[in-house]
């Protein structure tokens, strides 16, 4: 009969004993495969040793720039998302290590009725007041590492909000950077137009003069017309534009438009932009800057640990109770007090059928994980490309400045000739109008790449992360301490 009972407790067991070995040997998915190429495919500037690139606007002697970047991360709402999500994400992290460890409750009761007994035959009842004070915990022991998962994925979550913080501030820095070089770059734009304008009006008025006196034709007359006309409009229009690039300045910081208006005309129009320092050479720790890529990364992780705590879940639950409590009776002059505690139960919550929902809830974890992997590799693929990007702009835009600005000098050599013979006969109108013409596409020209060259600086302040260091750098640069 013994052997009976114990046969039957092995049949028992034997299904129990091989759920836990399987789940104990349950693991998240493997560690996503870096996508990270061994080296760059553009040239490195070499100009100095490299420095952080935080807030390189302080730097400059642009006050108005600062100034506006400032008001703008203040005001922008993507930064404030970013702040409530990582307030969000810190309070998960807070609820998940509590939920490894034991809880604690406490409870008051008082009650008063006549429910017992009479104390004596052909008595009446006497009511009876209980009084009970008392402390119940509960502990869920973690037997497959579910909680400890779930404590994990809330961690991996904070660190990805907090880097996201940093890069919300880069993004709101960058684009507000971008709208106030094209301001000042159109403001000499419109320099250019206007003197182009000015100078066609002048030749205009000359010609008409000369055409009324019989020195000119009627047709060079209206050539000159014409080409002034051209310009007034093109000098409208680049006007208008300029007024237009304001308007989105006044938009990202929240600034009165007259008073932008008074800073902006009292301010420079040709700003200069800070030296761009050595990149390094490793792609893997210049990338390891961008607070975008490590937020992927984390993402990953997050992904990773909420695959296995799901996995965890389709497993046995431990749990452990217990409870102390003082009880106290009080009926006419009876009055006792009573100490009562307990351990337990311990239970063992075992999963039999659930028509497949832990199951499902599994797989989808894994989906999630599978989507954050893709999403990391093509985030640290467009990393890479910004970066290179950047590089060969900057490149490319320092190597056409020297001949663009000596294109404008011999252009406008030109240019003066040309107007000295006109005036005194010895050159066209066409000549001089074609002279003119190649001026102003060179001086355009120039400012054009201007505005490249520092659209070029500031996409690859955002490219390089802007600065921002991991949390586990020996000078890391914490979003804590530079969130509004």
């Amino acid at each position: 009969m013994r052997n009976r009972r114990l046969h039957a407790l092995a049949c028992l067991s034997a299904p129990l004993l091989l759920l836990l070995t399987t789940a104990c040997a349950t693991r998240p998915p493997d560690k996503v495969e870096d996508p990270t190429p061994a080296r760059w495919h553009v040239p490195l500037p070499h100009s100095g040793a490299p420095v952080l690139m935080a807030e390189w606007w302080r730097r400059m002697d642009e006050p108005l720039l600062v100034e506006l970047i400032d008001s703008a991360q203040k005001l922008s709402p993507d930064i404030a998302s970013a702040a409530a999500r990582l307030a969000e994400a810190r309070a998960n992290r807070v609820a998940a290590g509590a939920a490894m460890a034991p809880n604690l409750n406490g409870n008051l009761q008082a009650s008063r009725g006549n429910q017992l007994a009479a104390t004596a035959p052909n008595q009446p009842l006497m009511p009876i007041t209980t009084l009970q004070a008392g402390l119940q915990s509960t502990w869920e022991i973690d037997l497959f590492g579910g909680l400890a998962a779930s404590r994990d994925a809330a961690q991996s979550q904070l660190d990805s909000a907090d880097a996201r913080v940093y890069g919300a501030r880069v993004s709101v820095a960058a684009d507000t950077a971008v709208n106030y070089f094209d301001e000042r770059a159109c403001q000499r734009e419109l320099a250019v137009t206007v003197s182009d304008a000015q100078s066609r009006a002048d030749t205009a008025r000359l010609t008409q003069l000369a055409a009324d006196a019989g020195f000119q034709a009627p047709a060079d007359a209206a050539r000159a017309r014409a080409g002034a006309a051209d310009a007034a409009s093109r000098a409208t229009q680049q006007r208008a534009q300029c007024t237009l690039l304001r308007k989105a300045l006044v938009a990202l910081t929240g600034m009165d438009a007259a008073v932008l208006d008074a800073k902006l005309d009292a301010a420079p129009i040709e700003p200069g932009l800070p030296t761009v320092n050595s990149i390094e050479a490793v792609p893997a720790a210049a990338l390891a800057q961008r607070p975008d890529v490590f937020a992927a990364e984390r993402a990953v992780a997050a992904a990773s640990a909420d695959a296995g705590a799901a996995e965890a879940r389709r497993y046995p639950r431990l749990t452990l109770t217990g409870s102390i409590a003082r009880l106290n009776y009080r009926m006419g002059s009876f009055n006792e007090s009573i100490n009562t505690w307990s351990i337990g139960p311990l239970t063992l919550d075992i999963p039999i059928y659930d028509g497949g929902t832990r199951a499902a809830n599994a797989e989808a974890a894994r989906v999630r994980y599978d989507e954050a992997a893709s999403q990391y590799r093509a985030t640290v693929r467009q990393a890479v490309r910004e970066v290179e990007s950047a590089l060969v702009t900057l490149q490319s835009t320092n190597d056409r400045f020297a001949d663009a600005t000596s294109a404008v000098r011999d252009f406008q050599s030109s240019f003066n000739a040309t107007q000295a013979r006109y005036d005194t006969g010895l050159a066209s109108l066409f000549e001089l109008e074609d002279s003119r013409r190649a001026l102003f596409v060179s001086q355009t020209t120039l400012v054009g790449l201007q505005r490249d060259r520092a659209q070029a600086f500031v996409t690859l302040y955002r490219a390089m992360g802007g600065g921002w260091q991991r949390p586990d750098a020996p000078t890391a640069v914490s979003s804590a301490s530079t969130s509004p």
